[in-house]
């Protein structure tokens, strides 16, 4: 971990990246491992490399539904540049992997210090509004086999790997429908020949094939954060 691998620390100037770096320790993110939870102030900001993380909101003690994802373009804990010490979500590790992690009393002096790092911070709190707007839209409109051809999408960004461990109980859960929904919608997808699937572990085999089964919301997220934070 000589290097960020983190595109937000990448975009700070070398003065602030260095001194940003000096105040994280690397960790290691484990698979099913809640990072924050609702309410509870956040002790830990987070800055992924090659894990990521599910953004999972709930209401009224039913299921949740992941609202966002965090990989090595983000960050967990970006609300504390808006002075907020609280998220309304749950954070649980998708993809285990490593981060980089401050002390949320560290990062909110680095952001009173840094002029670059709220300017960055600023840019990717725009493109987090926009990512849960579109997910709103595509939870309303969308049926399940477009939407899990976008989500698949975005964990193979997020993996850097054609290949990552999920099942088809924890689809349900971050898509909010029935398991028998995920079932034939990833039967329909292997069929095609897009994706594979066998004892907990999916495999990507055609990735254009695969963005051409998604949703217009995967290519909207994409050039929302290639405009903002290019």
């Amino acid at each position: 971990m000589a290097t960020p691998e983190n595109h937000l620390i990448d975009l700070l100037p070398r003065k602030d990246r260095l001194h940003l770096l000096g105040l994280c320790e690397p960790v290691h993110l484990v698979l099913g491992a809640v990072l924050c939870e609702p309410a509870k102030a956040t002790r830990h900001v987070y800055f992924p490399i090659d894990g990521f993380i599910s953004l999972v909101a709930a209401i009224d003690g039913k299921p949740g539904l992941e609202v966002g994802m965090v990989g090595r373009e983000g960050m967990l804990g970006a609300q504390l540049a808006l002075g907020v010490k609280t998220v309304p979500l749950h954070a649980l590790v998708q993809g285990p992997g490593t981060a980089w992690r401050i002390d949320a009393r560290d990062f909110r002096r680095e952001l009173i210090d840094s002029q670059a790092l709220q300017r960055v911070m600023n840019r990717y709190l725009y493109v987090v509004m926009a990512q849960l707007a579109t997910s709103a839209v595509c939870l309303r409109f969308h049926l399940i086999g477009p939407r899990l051809a976008r989500w698949l999408l975005m964990s193979q960004d997020r993996a850097h790997s054609d290949s990552f461990p999920v099942t088809q109980e924890f689809l349900a859960y971050m898509l909010g429908v029935r398991r028998v929904g995920v079932t034939a919608a990833a039967g329909a997808l292997q069929r095609s020949g897009l994706i594979e699937y066998h004892r907990g572990e999916l495999k990507v085999l055609d990735r254009s094939g695969l963005e051409a089964a998604a949703c217009d919301c995967y290519g909207a997220d994409r050039q929302v954060y290639a405009g903002v934070l290019a």
